[in-house]
Parts: C-alpha cells; structure tokens; sequence
C-alpha cells in the first residue's frame, strides 16, 4: 500500500468518525425526552387514579416539582459518567450506571421535599421514576442498537493505531475487528525499529516505528491507539506517550497479551501504582453443575409442552410426505467424550447416506462438519423445518435425557472428535448444547474454525446469565432464519 493510499484511507476514515462526537449529544437529547415524558404521563396517571392520596393539586405538582426532578435527573446522569463516548459501545456499565443515576435522583428529590416540607404526591413519584427509568434502560438498548446496526454498514467507525511487535499487531487487530459493532477500523500500525516491514502478515500496513508514536497517531487521524505485545521498551515510555496524547483527544488502551476472555473472569487491582490483572479459573466445571441441569430439565419440559402442537404437525407432515420414519437418529458426541444417539426431525430422502460420498467428492470435502447451502437430498417440509430449526426440537428429549444441554457448544460426529488437534478436546468438557454461540453467531455460515473459537470461549467463559442471554437471542437468530440450510 502506497503512502499517498494511506493517506485517503486515513482521511475516509476522519471523515466518518466526526459523527462520533455527537453521541452523548443524542443521548442526552434521548435521555431528556424520556424523562420529561414520564414525568407528564405520571402527572396523568395520577390526575386520574388518585392513589397514595397526600392532598397534594396535582397540577402544581407537575408544575413546581416537574421541571426540578428533570433537571436533578438528568444532572445525576451526567455526573455518573453516562454521556461518555466509552459508554456506547458494549457491555452493561452503561445501563448500570443510568440505573443507579436514577437511583440517586429519586432520593435527592425524596430528600430534598422532606427537608423542604414539600407535599409531593407520592403516585406521582413513583410512577414517574418507574417509568423512567424503564424508558431510559430502553431507550439506551435502542441507541446502542442503531450505533451497531450503523457499524455493521461502515458508519460510526473508530480509527484504530496498533503499536506491537507485527505477530502482536496481527493478533490484537483479528480480535477487535471481529467484532463489527465496536466500530474499530485499523489504519495502520507502527512495529518497533528492530521489526521492519511493509505490512503485516495480515495486510496491515506498517506507517512507521514505535520510536514516535504520538506523531504518527496523530497524523494518522486515529482516535483509539492500541498498544499490543512488543511496541513499548518500558513503562516510562508508555507513559510519557499517555502525557503527549492527553491534549489530542486520543484514548489509549493497553492489550495484554490474552484472549478469549471474558470480563467477569478479569479482576485488576493496583499494586504499588503496578496494575496487576489477575484471571479466574476456567469455568468447565461451573457448566456442568446442578444449576444449568436444574435449567436444563425445567426448560426442556416446559418447551416440550409449549410445542406440542408444533412437534404434532411436523411428525405428520415428515410421516405423510414419503412414508419413511419421523425421525433422525444420528451419533454425536457428547460430555468426555461419551457417543448418543441426537434426535432430529428427518429432512432428508431416506437414502441421504448413501448419496453422501458423492455429494463430499462434488464439493471437495476433507473434514470438519458437512453442510451445503442447496443439498439436493433435502426434502420438501425438510426445508421449512430447517428454516425455523424445527428439526431441532426433538433434541428437546436428549436435553431431558442429560445427553445434551439446552446451551453448550454444537454436538460434534465422532468422525470429526477423531480429527481434533491440541485444545480443540477441550470442548467436550461440558454437555452439548441445543443452541450455543454458533447458533446466534451465524450458523451455517460460520467456518469450522469459527465455530470452535466460539465453543472453547464458551467453555472456559459460562455463566448462568450467558446462558439466558443466549436462549433469548437464538429467538432471534432462528425467527431470522440466519445460516439456517
């Protein structure tokens, strides 16, 4: 890549990411106008139902009290740290911090009319802080959501600088960028002198060496410069580059050398001005105890109740549609490496083995998992079941079984366990699971690679929240009928 073409990329790049800067701006308008709604329909939901009857005239309430509650609220919000540009992106400190915002508003305001002797409606209190803070929680989810939707099409985008060795550069930019809705665009990255190079391994360009960092950053138009394995020779010259950036509107974050990590495991506590990150044990263990089984079983026979009358009509449209069986039995490979039978709703001709050795020379197959966007042996209703999952749900039964798990990692054949390599075992620490990572990540359409990267992390990452998380979201992935052939 030639200089003059750095050059318009980093100038593309400065241009879309100006719109950043009014983020807390459409915040803090969003913000404003929830609040002010709410305290209105609460007046009006007091005016008519005059429950908690104080004696209070409600008009003078909406009136004196209204504007001094917006105003303490959205001055709560402000000094919690909620209209930082950091508080966009993910995560929940956000709407921690809206919540417990709104907390303090409401007792600034029940305190200051007791101290005040002010007649405040308490209805009308209620209400208002009920319904606001609900309005703000969801008007903060739609906000993000655009942001990411926004990302997913090339606007809102950071400018990211990676300061490391070229494999720590490689190895920081294949994770943030994975991950489309951060928004991070790398555009460029400077290697130590010793570490020279046109690129990367990965195609980023390299724009200078790590000796002048706050120059480059600077000229580069970066807003986030990461600083990856092997860009820096010691702790005073990350800090004097902190000093030499703080006047530039630059956010400088450090990246250590791990990954696939998960926050709630990460605890960072200074030591000496040293801040030392310390890790939580993997949590393999964790996904297998009475807990996530308790779930397990619960959830399983409360769905196979509510989809009876779905599994009703699926069983006798595969029944009538060929006469051959209703369902699919196929060995897959369960928790330390135990092999069961998975149920499936049949989607395919009744000779779909047999015509699978051709169909893997047809399309070069060697290995990993078989999947076909237009495979011909695929039935009629097979296609319909296979848009929604429907085919899935008699899974629902090795769930009950405590063969599987309503979420863990994608049951694998035992043709491809024999094929695993290094950590890839690790997966079968924990049951396998109706839906996953991979369901809500794709798919289908994920790579073989991808969806092990996503079953180790789940392993080594569960957590019960996680897991409800997931299920809601596979909602929406199989409504979606994303990756779904």
């Amino acid at each position: 890549m030639s200089l003059t073409t750095q050059r318009g990329t980093w100038a593309q790049s400065v241009a879309r990411s100006r719109a950043l800067r009014y983020l807390p701006t459409t915040a803090f308008v969003i913000d404003l106008a929830v609040i002010s709604g709410a305290t209105v329909l609460a007046g009006m939901v007091r005016e008519r139902w005059e429950f908690f009857e104080t004696g209070a005239e409600i008009s003078n309430t909406v009136a004196v009290a209204g504007p001094a509650m917006v105003l303490t609220w959205v001055l709560c919000i402000f000094f919690a740290g909620a209209y930082s540009t950091s508080q966009f992106e993910v995560g929940t400190d956000e709407f921690r911090r809206v919540a417990t915002a709104s907390l303090a508003a409401a007792g600034l305001v029940g305190v200051g009319c007791f101290l005040l002797d002010y007649p405040l409606s308490r209805g009308f209190f209620g209400v208002a802080f009920v319904l606001g803070l609900l309005g703000l929680l969801l008007g903060r989810l739609g906000l993000r959501r655009a942001i990411h939707s926004a990302r997913q099409v090339g606007a809102l985008q950071h400018n990211v600088l990676i300061v490391g060795s070229r494999f720590g550069v490689d190895e920081v930019a294949s994770v943030i960028t994975r991950e489309k809705r951060l928004g991070y665009q790398v555009v460029g990255c400077l290697t130590p002198a010793n570490d020279p190079g046109i690129e990367t391994d990965a195609g980023i360009p390299v724009i200078g060496d790590s000796s002048d960092v706050t120059q480059k950053v600077v000229a580069s138009g970066a807003d986030i410069v990461f600083f990856a394995n092997g860009g820096l020779t010691s702790a005073e010259q990350m800090r004097r580059i902190a000093w030499d950036l703080e006047h530039h509107d630059v956010h400088v974050v450090v990246a250590p050398s791990i990954s696939e990590v998960s926050g709630d495991r990460v605890r960072i506590r200074p030591v000496g001005g040293l801040p030392l990150i310390h890790l939580d044990p993997p949590r393999a263990t964790d996904a297998a105890r009475w807990g996530k089984r308790l779930l397990d079983v619960v959830g399983s026979l409360g769905l196979l109740l509510a989809a009876s009358p779905i599994l009703a009509f699926a069983a006798l449209r595969v029944k009538t549609h060929d006469g051959g069986p209703i369902l699919f039995r196929q060995t897959r490979t369960g928790r330390d490496g135990e092999e069961f039978s998975l149920l499936k709703f049949r989607t395919m001709v009744t000779d779909a083995e047999k015509r699978l050795a051709d169909l893997h020379a047809q399309q070069g197959y060697d290995g990993g998992l078989f999947k076909m966007a237009e495979d011909p042996r695929i039935t009629k209703p097979g296609r319909w079941l296979r848009r929604f999952s429907i085919d899935e749900l008699p899974q629902l039964v090795n769930v009950l079984r405590g063969e599987m798990s309503l979420v863990g990692p994608r049951p694998p054949l035992p043709l491809e366990v024999a094929q695993y390599q290094g950590d890839t075992s690790r997966r079968l620490h924990v049951r396998p699971g109706l839906t996953g990572l991979w369901q809500i990540s794709g798919r289908s359409n994920l790579s073989f690679d991808e969806a092990i990267r996503l079953d180790l992390y789940y392993v080594d990452n569960w957590s019960m929240f996680q897991d409800l998380s997931i299920l809601l979201k596979t909602l929406g992935a199989v409504a979606g009928s994303r990756g779904a052939y």
